[in-house]
């Protein structure tokens, strides 16, 4: 009878391959599934033969091409894994096999049990998911989404301010920042840039947000507007990309709403909002991202996960740093945001930032070593469950 079962799983973009050992790391089998329920009750069904309800699975690639089985192993209430596949990597080097293949790589995977638990030779080769909320799940989804729409909204708006200089910079010049709302919907008016000059005073007066002293300028651009020798090729493009802009503004919007109604009820974010400086969308975003605190045996290993703590990485008379691959970039960006917000409210923390400014640190280099305290005092806070407290309060 087999107590145990070990499952690595090799995540394919169409196909996963499958290995099955038993706890000692002896090979049961292995097949091939399908991405679709199909592939998936097979997957279960060849496991459940074993009839054991200790089940750990190891996946090369969790949150990525492996959804949703990665989720339906844990609705299962079996154990998963997330192969670190730098480590697997260098795994395969010190122990390398005579060929390579994805059946090859499952066994490898399975080999990486016999590390678990062991330090520090095994430390984190595979890494355990631990379930979050689904308010986190929820707010991890949705600031995911809305990190991909303001990206869009960037490379757009920098399009369009290049397309306007090449073809009309007269028309670019009546807006300090092309992201003006009133311009876009100026823009958006008509269907061909080419028109604008002869709309209407009154269609333009009706252009909400383009008041008494914008509306002279547009007349007087109308009067002489030139158009470069290009614009029979981005008429209608520029258009598109200010309705697009336009857009993906209101999808931000909904998508804050949806936000700040899902913080409402996440315990993490309420914590991290008593921190001066910190807002919604920054607060949401971290929780969703660092999920359970379990994931982390120290505050050290959180400060690495937020790219707060850059590895020493010297040699000889050079002293420099560099960037843990570990670092979970979203939460970076979103904690740099929170941290700049926090020293305009808190005095003492600016003090520190420009400390570190004296002695020689550039903005992002301070603002991280800022950010190496904050995480202690996060860390405290959710270790604890206490809001955040000025000192003589």
């Amino acid at each position: 009878m087999i107590n145990t079962v070990r499952v690595a799983v090799d995540v394919g973009s169409r196909f996963h391959q499958v290995a099955i050992g038993d706890g000692s790391g002896r090979l049961l089998d292995e097949f091939q599934i399908d991405h679709g329920s199909t592939g998936f009750e097979q997957f279960f069904a060849r496991i459940d033969r074993y009839a054991t309800t200790d089940v750990r699975v190891a996946m090369e690639g969790y949150n990525g091409w492996a959804r949703p089985l990665d989720q339906q192993v844990l609705a299962r209430g079996w154990r998963l894994y997330n192969v670190n596949n730098l480590k697997l990597a260098r795994y395969k080097e010190i122990f390398p096999a005579p060929a390579k293949s994805d059946a090859i790589d499952t066994r490898r995977m399975l080999e990486l049990f016999a590390f678990d638990g062991q330090r520090p030779l095994g430390r984190d080769v595979l890494q355990e998911v631990t379930s979050s909320t689904a308010t986190q799940r929820e707010l991890k989804y949705l600031t995911r989404r809305r990190r991909q729409h303001v990206a869009d909204r960037a490379t757009r708006l920098t399009r369009l301010r290049v397309d306007l200089s090449a073809v009309c910079p007269d028309l670019l010049a009546l807006t300090k920042a092309v992201e003006n709302l009133w311009f876009l919907r100026l823009l958006t008016c008509r269907d061909r840039l080419t028109a604008l000059p002869r709309l209407h005073a009154k269609t333009i007066a009706s252009i909400r947000g383009i008041g008494a002293k914008t509306w002279p300028r547009i007349q007087a651009w109308q009067k002489t507007a030139t158009f470069g020798s290009t614009i029979d090729l981005a008429d209608t493009d520029i258009v598109a990309d200010a309705a697009a802009i336009l857009a993906l503004n209101e999808q931000i919007k909904a998508l804050d709403a949806r936000i700040e109604a899902a913080a409402c009820t996440c315990p993490m974010t309420g914590r991290l909002r008593t921190l001066p400086g910190f807002g919604v969308t920054g607060t949401a975003e971290l929780s969703g991202e660092i999920g359970s605190l379990r994931r982390f045996e120290t505050e050290a290993s959180l400060a690495l996960y937020l790219g707060m703590a850059p590895l020493v990485h010297s040699s000889g008379l050079q002293q420099r740093g560099k960037r843990p691959k570990c670092v979970n970039s979203r939460c970076q960006a979103a904690l740099m945001t929170c941290i700049v917000r926090h020293m305009a409210c808190v005095p003492e923390s600016r003090v520190y930032y420009d400390r570190k400014r004296a002695q020689g640190k550039r903005h992002n280099q301070a603002v991280r070593a800022l950010g190496r305290h904050l995480v202690r005092v996060i860390w405290r806070m959710l270790h604890d469950d206490r809001d955040y407290e000025l000192r003589g309060e």
